[in-house]
């Protein structure tokens, strides 16, 4: 029998890096070896946060990927505001901004209320066009979109519509409810239609797949009759058994940093054990792979902490397994928002691969202490709890200098990619 081929919407995909990447490649790599043969759809030119090839590797053979030119406005954008680089959507500064600039309100204004599900809309109408054809000339039995960016959900949608073929969106993160809508400078009649546009997908697709409980259940308030499933992020198996840990005492954080996540009370329970705790200013090392918005920065230097921090921007994918899996801790903030509770990031399924003690803050009764509790693989704080931080570095320290390497979690495996694929196996398996 040859095998279910399925047309995958994704505007991340290597060579691009960055977390958005992961979560369809992984699936793509498994269900390439379940008898299916995977069709992605991603754009010739991305505006991608970080470039990594060597996740080109895990695109297996029997992929068929079809890129097409997108056209952005973010060149425009830069040239109005004297931006370099890539686009930062999540509003993460590494530099203080002592005032913002009238030109970059104006951009985000037009931002918020001229591009609307994002800036990616101009992708919609021609990459419809395109796929109408080929799902035709390819007899291709299934659709998933995935997003954000949620144009990519459109883009389904009106396939639907024209060919009436079976669809999946998937969401990765919330429309109106992800963390930096809130600080968009959205007209109420854009609001209005956010919201609008949000249900006809939640209420059009055969089935919506999330990351989390919480969004699930967010979800079902927006569309009650919404067919909504919930398949985590993972990790790779295959992670190393004998690491030898760092012989500093080493707490690592990887991914960015926004000011969301800059939480004051984790720097300065470090500046108090520093002053309090005899032989850590001989061990401690805070590492933060990744950018760090200028709010982070601060604290770092307001508590003292420049000569215990190491700063580095970008390590490859395939990298970063090797040194979580030699830290002592790893740090894990959330971000301090009214979604918090729903926050299940990738980040923490690599973590949990690690095999390493996790120190999280975020909200204690929201989706990620649930795992923390099931896998008992960490800890998680208020965002405000400086003592109760405390208290946990300083155990892990004298853990450290008696060297005991006693950490155990557990039931971690249902989270590997392979496994959390089976999951989505008989999900496609039921169109």
């Amino acid at each position: 029998m040859p095998d279910k081929k399925v047309l995958i919407l994704t505007y991340y995909w290597p060579p691009a890096g960055g977390a958005g990447v992961q979560r369809w490649l992984k699936f793509v790599k498994y269900l390439s070896q379940m008898g299916f043969e995977p069709h992605i759809y991603t754009p010739e030119n991305p505006e991608a946060p970080a470039s990594d090839k060597s996740l080109l590797k895990d695109i297996p053979k029997n992929a068929k990927i079809i890129k097409k030119t997108i056209w952005e406005p973010f060149n425009i954008f830069k040239k109005i505001t004297k931006t370099k680089g890539n686009f930062n959507a999540s509003f993460l500064s590494e530099e203080k901004k002592n005032k913002e600039k009238w030109t970059e309100k104006l951009a985000l204004f037009i931002r918020a209320n001229l591009f609307i599900p994002d800036a990616k809309m101009f992708w919609i109408r021609p990459s419809t066009r395109f796929l109408r054809k080929y799902i035709q000339d390819e007899k291709i039995e299934l659709i998933v979109s995935t997003g954000p960016p949620h144009s990519l959900h459109l883009i389904a949608l009106k396939l639907k519509q024209k060919l009436g073929i079976k669809w999946i969106a998937d969401f990765r993160d919330p429309w109106t409810n992800i963390d930096f809508y809130k600080d968009l400078p959205t007209l109420s009649s854009v609001d209005k239609y956010h919201h609008k546009l949000e249900k006809k997908v939640l209420q059009k697709a055969n089935k919506i797949i999330v990351v989390g409980t919480q969004m699930k259940k967010e979800f079902q308030e927006t569309a009650a009759l919404a067919n909504i499933e919930v398949i985590t992020n993972g990790f790779d198996s295959g992670i190393s058994q004998d690491a030898v840990l760092d012989k500093k005492f080493s707490i690592l954080h990887v991914g960015s940093i926004n000011a969301d996540r800059s939480h004051e009370s984790f720097y300065k329970a470090l500046h108090e054990l520093l002053l309090e705790t005899k032989n850590l200013k001989d061990f401690l090392r805070l590492r933060l792979v990744g950018k760090v918005d200028f709010t982070a920065r601060e604290y770092i230097s307001k508590y003292q902490l420049g000569d215990f921090t190491e700063f580095i921007n970008y390590i490859p994918y395939t990298e970063i397994s090797r040194i979580q899996e030699r830290a002592h801790i790893l740090y894990l903030p959330t971000n301090n928002t009214p979604n918090a509770r729903g926050i299940l990031t990738g980040k923490l399924f690599e973590y949990l691969a690690a095999k390493r003690p996790i120190l999280a803050q975020g909200s204690e009764d929201g989706d990620l202490a649930q795992i923390l509790k099931e896998t008992n693989a960490g800890f998680i704080f208020n965002f405000n709890d400086k003592t109760l931080i405390k208290e946990e570095i300083k155990r892990q320290f004298l853990l450290f200098l008696n060297k005991e390497n006693n950490f155990a979690s557990q039931g971690i495996e249902k989270y590997s990619r392979e496994n959390l694929t089976k999951e989505l196996v008989k999900i496609l398996n039921t169109f």
